[in-house]
């Protein structure tokens, strides 16, 4: 039998939801309680356990467990053992908490482990929630990178290195004192050719730079993987990549082009290789990283990668605490820039030198906020609200927090969940905030020229807008804004060509391509605007605009069935919003079933007395059954309410029979449409 390991702790070892490993004696303990596992399956979590976020090999189980020379079916009993463990922790195989199944491989042990304090400098490797030296740290890192290695190489060359792990597994020896000295002689010899590779490898990249150097590099930053295993921190991954994107982002623009968020957000987990994905994204680098955040502590691996040859260029890894977040990014940023030779201004240089200092409540909080935007659902918003505020009671000089905060009230009441007297204020009181405190951010700009597009200020709208995109012409929400202001002022063919800039940046974007389709609607070229509406559901068919803007255009092309169905479903899927609920009666309407529509309108002006109803809606509903006095008793309603959608008014087709109405003209010069 196998010896029992050399150099553990005898202290007992914490992990998951208070589990406890005693070494003296051997037992496995949750609490007070004490909970049955057979000798094996022991062994088994001891070594998964020292070995936490690697994976560990069929053969390293039976080394440890049987030794090297034994003639059983181990595959069977290792198989038996783990789902005994799997019982024990209440564990499940399709969805693990705490033990993963590499297929091919082996497994790896994923909940989050808290070792003895006390360690011995001759102790194996156990993980802990915050690393005790440089050596924990190395490997974590080697674990994180070989299960990334896994997922990004060839599949021929995946096999090529199992096959070579197999065989040095198969000759280890027993004799860990021996296999020690082995290892330090080996990485010495590695540390030396590395040296060698690295100064040969430095003179051939001085003396060849990359081909692609004299155009124009494309970048993607890949969604950080969450190794905290705590669905409660996602928010935080995710919301490091989204800052990570924005950071790199504002490098040279001339010289490199950074994707989008949500054009990466589909790669999450991904088992494409970095080849196939930079051939997707048609990205010449990727990057790709891993969070682990544990109190006030965090730890962050980045690799940066060549997607055509699929070459590690450059990997750097931080254990900081939270309050040194920022400072980690500018030093990424750096480091990026470095390796793909883009030089920086002397403006970037200032600002890298001066990290911006930010509270680590305030930062956190920010990044929740743009976690639960990016859902752009009712919750989502109304949450993204309190989080952004969070942000700036916790640091008032926060200028990204100001413009989250101006986006979000900006949304909510274009959806129609909040009225424009309660929301546009705060949008427009906010957005001014973030210009004030960081006068050459692009997004503060948009967002100011958003809010002035949607209190009617059309003036003050464009000047916004056109700076923004001077500052970052690759900011897609910029041209997604600008866009719409564009249709609104009827200036149709700049409207489209300012959403496919938008698009061409964020091609994934389902907001963004829907807009497009709704660039279309506002033409009158419905056929464009329904095709542009099915890829966006196709895109995602719980995407409640898409099917909004797709049922529209159904209306309008006088497809009644398809478009009375698809708004119910945009309806349902906005959470039953009064404006998307309005739609439906438009469809019903224009079907001729006036009085289902009448039903719907009475209904919405019932629930107006509770909660807010925008008159537009009501409008909208009256004008389709060419209920003259009532549309216009409606209208004058939504413009006494400064309702969002009246800034549609000269471009929405419903009203097209009202315009040479001098009653719908003076509506139109007092919102500043003539």
């Amino acid at each position: 039998m196998a010896s029992e390991p050399a150099g553990v702790e005898q202290q007992p070892i914490r992990f998951g939801e208070g589990y406890e490993l005693d070494l003296r004696p051997r037992r496995l303990r949750r609490g007070s309680h004490v909970l049955k596992l057979e000798r094996i399956p022991f062994d088994i979590l001891l070594l998964l356990l020292e070995h936490r976020d690697e994976i560990v090999t069929r053969d390293q189980i039976v080394s440890r467990v049987w030794g090297q020379d034994v003639f059983l079916d181990t595959d069977n009993s290792i198989r038996g053992a783990i789902r005994k463990l799997r019982q024990v922790l209440k564990d499940d195989a399709e969805t693990p908490r705490f033990i993963q199944t590499v297929t091919g491989q082996g497994y790896r042990f994923i909940a989050l482990v808290i070792t003895p304090q006390a360690s011995s400098a001759a102790s194996e490797p156990v993980a802990s929630v915050i690393p005790a030296s440089d050596r924990d740290f190395v490997s974590e890192l080697d674990g994180w990178l070989q299960a990334r290695r896994l997922r990004l190489v060839e599949p021929d060359q995946d096999r090529i290195a199992e096959k070579t792990t197999d065989a040095g597994t198969a000759h280890r020896q027993g004799n860990r004192k021996a296999y020690r000295w082995l290892f330090v002689a080996v990485a010495l010899l590695s540390v030396a050719c590395l040296l060698s590779f690295l100064v040969v490898w430095g003179w051939r990249r001085a003396s060849n730079p990359p081909t692609h150097s004299q155009g124009k590099i494309v970048l993607a930053v890949l969604p950080f993987e969450n190794l905290s295993r705590d669905p409660e921190q996602e928010f935080f991954s995710e919301g490091l990549t989204e800052e990570m994107i924005t950071q790199v982002g504002k490098l040279n623009r001339d010289r490199l082009t950074v994707v989008a968020r949500s054009s990466v957000a589909k790669y999450k987990g991904t088992d494409l290789t970095a080849k196939e994905i930079g051939k997707e994204l048609n990205a010449d680098y990727l990057v790709q990283g891993s969070v682990r955040r544990s109190s006030d502590r965090v730890r962050i691996t980045v690799q940066l990668i060549q997607a055509q040859n699929q070459t590690d260029l450059w990997t750097e890894s931080y254990d900081r605490e939270v309050k040194d977040l920022l400072a980690v990014q500018d030093s990424v940023v750096q480091g990026i820039a470095s390796q793909i030779h883009i030089a920086l201004t002397k403006e970037q240089k200032t600002r890298l030198a001066n990290p911006q200092l930010t509270r680590p409540e305030a930062y956190e909080a920010y990044l929740k906020g743009r976690y639960y935007w990016n859902k752009r659902t009712a919750d989502g918003l109304q949450k993204a609200e309190h989080y952004f505020q969070q942000a700036i009671d916790s640091d008032p000089t926060y200028a990204a927090a100001y413009s989250g905060l101006a986006d979000c009230n900006s949304g909510l009441t274009w959806h129609g969940f909040k009225s424009p007297a309660d929301a546009l204020p705060k949008a427009l009181a906010a957005a001014r905030k973030a210009v004030e405190l960081d006068p050459q951010s692009a997004e503060a700009h948009a967002s100011l020229g958003l809010a002035l597009s949607h209190g009617w200020d059309w003036a003050g709208a464009e000047v916004e807008f056109r700076r923004a995109l001077e500052l970052d012409p690759q900011y897609a929400n910029a041209h997604h804004w600008y866009g719409d202001y564009l249709s609104i002022k009827r200036r149709h063919d700049e409207a489209l060509a300012e959403a496919s800039r938008a698009l061409a940046l964020d091609p994934l974007n389902l907001m963004i391509g829907t807009w497009v389709a709704l660039r279309y609607y506002q033409a009158h070229d419905y056929s464009r605007a329904i095709e542009q509406a099915r890829n966006s559901v196709e895109l995602d068919s719980n995407f409640g605009a898409a099917h909004l803007l797709l049922g529209e255009g159904y209306v309008q092309a006088g497809l009644h069935s398809e478009s009375v169905s698809e708004l119910k479903r945009a309806a349902s899927l906005s959470g039953d919003s009064p404006l998307y609920t309005a739609q439906v009666a438009v469809a019903l309407a224009a079907a001729g079933r006036k009085r289902e529509a009448l039903r719907i309108a009475h209904e919405l002006e019932t629930i107006s007395r509770k909660r807010y109803v925008s008159p537009y809606g009501l409008a909208q509903i009256y004008a389709a059954m060419n209920s003259n006095e009532d549309t216009f008793k409606w209208l004058q309603a939504a413009y006494d309410d400064r309702s969002v959608w009246m800034g549609y008014l000269a471009v929405d087709p419903i009203f097209d029979r009202y315009r040479s109405d001098h009653r719908f003209q003076e509506l139109l010069g007092r919102i500043g449409l003539l």
